[in-house]
């Protein structure tokens, strides 16, 4: 019997969820009625079995006896299950004209028991408990394989499927571990873009869906993308195996943790202002909360140090543990704090809260404020600076149920502010968060947040290797530019010694002189002027082609002056913009003053990939708590280390879409000259959180060589499908296939980090080639696409520039006009290859003219010795020799005709057409149409644009900005029609 999908990963997990599935059919009331539980406690009843019809989401006998059951007001008068079925059902139903995520919003507070209905005395309104989260056993936990669901004539089949009391709150689809073609990805695409999209009714009570091969094993949330699904990772991660899928089955879908997800581990929350979102939390952050809320239920332990890397989400998992320390009864009503120690991070996790609509929050804006709150003994969750501690004079709060959470647990939480925190609140318990490694001489973190009884004193840790396995967050690289204007390494640590040494009153005018002797060192003119070339230089050619942004970290505020200065002189001014703290007074930065608002939306401004503001100039702001995805490059001139420096550079690895492959840095100090120094942890992993751009480089070769040896003996000069033909021989199976886009994805991977840096030119033919021929095997399915992944932008680009047939980049006028030339065509053994290429290139240069009336003889003169030479009254030398006096004369004429006149034809030729299409529901001006056009395509198009991929696709998008404009987007034989003519004349 073979392997596949249904006897291996369905049927492991089936078994690993009910146990032995041979005993009989049960009850769904079989676990709260005493019966035995195999497995983890869910029991398996077959598809034939469900109480339900195929159109059905809800398995409404076991609902109805469930209602009953947990609603005392419901038993008492049977039929108002019917009231509360018809509500849910009408929730079920409103995903198609509400959408999705909305629907699941509404049902999930049902589940929460968040909704009422009138069943009580007088017609009160009373809650209404679908599932009993205090008693779990009170409960039905069924699951199911092969449930079919039918909406109209549409019928998917979810492979398993997990109901609590006949709500389906997981789905999971699973595919074949045997065959390399197929992976989680497949399933969660199947999952994303077939079932959620077609079925949606489905999914409208789902917490969350599962996708497996039975090598790794993946959850998301509804309408969530798929890069965005995350692992369910045990303590000891082992090779990707069954076994390692069975510990996450095993940890993950217990009857108790699926509940816990729902009530304490999901959030709604508005994306960038518009759309409703649904999150569930990662694996890392569950962990993290629940060991915060066992401790403090617990309360012996009253303080903890987690650790999780920078970009992993630790404001999400204060969100998550604020609600569930809120809600959780044994703490009877507890004040949560939640403490940053800048208004920047103040500003970011409040603003994670207020999108997740978080329950009784209050953000403190003033001292004064904070001490009434904690005096009051209000029972909120309270957001504030460590700052608004300063004038705390004695104890403000006493009881021994306020918990406190320290974002950033390193810095003036250890100082004098950290103490009197300590004193206002002395029964609170603490606990630390932080997103960058403990330096290992910073004992006093661990004294002030880390517990005895805590392994290396982290209670919850996820390193930088963890965060970018599981996909959270990018690899960073790190590019020194122009050695020769580093500053003297010495020189950097002797003045930055001084600067960091204190600030007391007594240090005051040292540290004064330290900054000037600093900053004639970093603030040279010439030295600003070449650095801000180099900047523009390498922005316009490595960070904009891709769609990223740039921050650029300057040594002080004057310095982000002359650093605008300087960039202004390279860039549109509006390419670049300074944020940075304004004091009252300070006339020569007032223009760059701004409140939070203004500056929140300068920086939604930088967050637009359509905008054209790109790069951030700052020197203190924004280097913590600033998150912007669309950051991908820091250039530094600005003397970091430890804690700030990884915090700072760790700006730039959040993930965005799938070309953003790494955060890169570009370092003008010299900083990481010495990466060790920078960066000195206790945390060895931390040391490769930057990969040098040279080694990168330094691999190329042999990553390109370990491809074309799949390839010995191939003549990769040979075009056309012979050659592809003897390519594809060299992989005459999957296994050898596969090992080839296994090669070719870590090549791509060296590729695109690399692109376009000229160090890719000498390579560039053989990668061009292997990139073809990958493109050519890759399977046009859905299915393999973790192996075959798609390619990046620059790749892309790369292919497509180069499978047009008209895009031969040899110049005609340099071929006719060179003499050597010439006499090496004339004296070429094969004249008939030679004249085929020239018919071919004169017949494209001709059709660029085919509207001018001056170019219809010379096209009249090429098919008249085309017609010749194939009746055979032309002989291979003479039609060569006759080509090349038709090549002159083409030549010649474009010399001689302005591209003026062919434009100007394309304008007649346009207004013709816009005249045609006006009529008297669309009272177009055709001339306003015409001349927006005109400019805009004039404004993108360039010599040969039509012969390339990105010519072509950037003239299309301009006639379509254009089209929409007048409400002309609808008439595609119209668009056509015009991007004909102006392929043809511009």
């Amino acid at each position: 019997m073979s392997f596949n999908e249904a006897n291996t990963v369905e049927a492991f997990i089936r078994d690993r969820l009910a146990g032995s599935t041979n005993s009989p059919t049960v009850t769904p009331g079989l676990a709260r009625q005493g019966g035995a539980i195999s497995g983890l406690g869910w029991h398996f009843v077959g598809p034939t079995d469900l109480p339900r019809q195929s159109q059905e989401a809800l398995v409404e006998p076991y609902l109805r006896d469930a209602l009953i059951h947990l609603n005392p007001d419901i038993a008492a008068n049977p039929s108002r299950v019917d009231d509360v079925l018809y509500r849910l059902r009408a929730i079920v139903m409103s995903a198609r004209s509400d959408g999705l995520v909305k629907a699941n919003e509404e049902f999930v507070a049902w589940m929460l028991g968040e909704r009422s209905m009138p069943f009580g005395a007088d017609g009160q309104h009373v809650t209404i408990r679908l599932i009993d989260f205090d008693d779990i056993e009170q409960n039905s936990f069924v699951v199911t394989q092969q449930f079919t669901f039918h909406a109209g004539k549409t019928e998917k089949r979810a492979d398993l499927v997990l109901l609590v009391n006949g709500l389906p709150l997981v789905l999971i689809e699973a595919k074949t571990p045997v065959r390399s073609s197929q992976s989680w990805l497949d399933a969660a695409l199947q999952v994303h873009d077939d079932y959620e999209q077609n079925v949606p009714e489905l999914f409208v009570p789902n917490v969350f869906s599962v996708a497996t091969e039975g090598k790794e094993y993946r959850y998301g949330s509804v309408r969530m993308p798929v890069d965005l699904w995350g692992p369910w990772r045990t303590d000891a991660d082992g090779p990707q195996s069954m076994g390692e899928v069975e510990k996450a089955v095993n940890a993950m879908l217990r009857p108790a943790v699926v509940l816990d997800l729902l009530a304490n581990f999901t959030a709604f929350a508005t994306h960038k202002g518009k759309q409703r979102i649904k999150i569930i939390a990662r694996y890392q952050q569950v962990e993290g909360v629940n060991r915060i809320v066992e401790r403090v239920v617990a309360g012996q332990v009253r303080k903890g140090l987690i650790w999780h890397f920078q970009g992993s989400g630790k404001s999400l998992l204060m969100l998550f543990a604020a609600r569930k320390l809120r809600l959780h009864p044994a703490l009877k009503n507890p004040t949560v704090l939640v403490v940053v120690d800048r208004i920047d991070l103040d500003s970011q996790i409040a603003g994670t809260f207020y999108a997740a609509d978080m329950a009784n929050l209050v953000r403190t804006d003033s001292r004064k404020e904070l001490s009434e709150l904690l005096a009051k003994d209000v029972r909120k969750v309270v957001i504030t600076t460590i700052h608004k501690f300063a004038e705390a004079d004695g104890v403000l709060n006493d009881r021994d149920n306020v918990i406190v959470m320290v974002d950033e647990a390193h810095r003036t939480q250890e100082g004098d502010l950290g103490r009197q925190m300590r004193e206002a609140l002395p029964n609170a318990f603490l606990f630390g968060l932080t997103g960058t490694p403990i330096n290992r001489a910073d004992r006093n973190t661990f004294y002030a947040f880390g517990a005895e009884i805590d392994e290396n004193g982290y209670m919850s840790r996820y390193g930088l290797n963890d965060s970018i396995r599981d996909g959270a967050t990018k690899e960073l690289h790190f590019e020194p530019r122009l050695v020769d204007l580093h500053i003297d390494q010495q020189a950097i640590e002797a003045a930055y010694a001084e600067l960091t040494e204190g600030l007391t009153d007594e240090d005051r005018d040292k540290l004064g002189r330290a900054a000037a002797k600093m900053s004639i060192l970093v603030k040279a003119p010439e030295r600003i002027s070449a650095i801000c070339a180099d900047i523009a230089q390498h922005f316009q050619a490595k960070v904009q082609p891709n769609g990223f942004g740039a921050q650029v970290v300057t040594f002080d505020r004057e310095s982000c002056l002359l650093y605008k200065r300087e960039l202004d002189k390279h860039l549109p001014p509006e390419t670049s913009d300074i944020v940075m703290s304004v004091n009252s007074g300070e006339e020569e930065y007032a223009a760059y003053r701004r409140d939070r608002d203004a500056e929140e939306k300068l920086l939604d401004r930088f967050r637009d990939p359509k905008d054209p503001l790109k790069i951030i100039i700052v020197t203190s702001k924004l280097l913590t708590g600033f998150d912007a995805p669309i950051l991908q490059t820091m250039y530094l001139d600005k003397p970091l280390r430890d804690h700030t420096l990884l915090q700072a550079i760790c700006r730039t690895n959040r993930p965005y879409g799938e070309q953003k492959t790494h955060g890169l840095i570009v370092d003008y100090l010299g900083i990481f000259d010495d990466v060790a120094q920078a960066l000195k942890f206790d945390e060895k992993g931390v040391q490769k959180a930057v990969s040098n751009i040279a080694e990168l480089a330094a691999m190329l070769p042999s990553a390109i060589q370990k491809c074309l040896v799949y390839f010995a003996g191939v003549d990769r000069t040979l075009t056309g499908y012979e050659g592809l033909i003897a390519a594809q021989d060299c992989l005459p199976n999957d296994e050898r296939r596969d090992a080839f886009a296994s090669d070719f994805s870590v090549l791509s991977r060296i590729w695109e980090a690399l692109s376009p840096d000229p160090v890719l030119t000498p390579h560039e033919k053989d990668y061009r080639w292997l990139a073809q021929v990958y493109e050519s095997l890759k399977p046009s399915t859905g299915t393999g696409r973790l192996l075959w992944h798609r390619l990046g932008a620059k790749t892309i680009e790369l292919i497509h520039e180069n499978v047009h047939v008209d895009a031969v980049r040899d110049d005609l006028d340099t071929l006719v006009m060179d003499a050597e030339l010439l006499e090496a065509v004339l004296g070429n053994p094969d004249p008939e290859k030679k004249a085929k290429e020239i018919s071919v290139k004169l017949t494209g240069r001709l059709r660029k003219h085919a509207g001018n009336p001056k170019y219809k003889a010379l096209a009249e003169r090429l098919e008249d010795l085309k017609n010749r030479h194939q009746q055979g009254l032309l002989l291979s030398i003479d039609f060569l020799k006759e080509l090349l006096a038709l090549a002159k004369d083409v030549v010649k004429m474009e010399r001689e005709t302005p591209v003026e006149e062919d434009i100007d034809r394309g304008k007649a030729a346009l207004t013709e057409l816009f005249e045609e299409a006006k009529n008297g529901e669309t009272p177009i001006m055709v001339k306003r149409v015409v001349d927006d056009i005109d400019e805009i395509v004039r404004a993108v198009r360039f010599d040969g644009w039509q012969a390339t991929h990105a010519g072509e696709r950037e003239v299309k998008k301009a006639l379509r900005q254009t089209l929409f404009k007048y409400k002309l987007h609808q008439d595609a034989e119209l668009f056509e029609r015009a991007y004909g003519y102006i392929r043809e004349y511009y």
